[in-house]
């Protein structure tokens, strides 16, 4: 039972890797990494200093996905709408 359990939490945890592996990727080749990382500052600020300033907003995730697809406060993005979602949500949950 000791064993199914680790398996268990061991498959989880490879899972959860490939997607933040997959959103990082997705996040280079959107460009976004040219001005962002996710823990140092570059041009802009880091993607876990931007889950910090939004952090228990409610509207956080409509919020950014507008900044980045209208250009207000960020340039726009020319990813598809789908593909910043995705990476507001992946940012976020930092």
């Amino acid at each position: 039972m000791k064993y199914v359990a680790m398996a268990a939490v061991a498959s989880i945890a490879m899972a959860a890797t490939s997607v933040a592996i997959a959103q990082q990727e997705l996040a280079q080749s959107s460009g976004c990494l040219t001005c962002h990382a996710v823990d140092t500052k570059k041009m802009g600020p880091s993607f876990k200093d931007i889950a910090a300033k939004y952090k228990g907003k409610a509207d956080a995730e409509a919020t950014l996905s507008a900044k980045l697809t209208e250009g207000k406060g960020h340039p726009a993005v020319k990813a598809k709408p789908e593909d910043v979602k995705s990476l507001v949500k992946w940012i976020l949950a930092m």
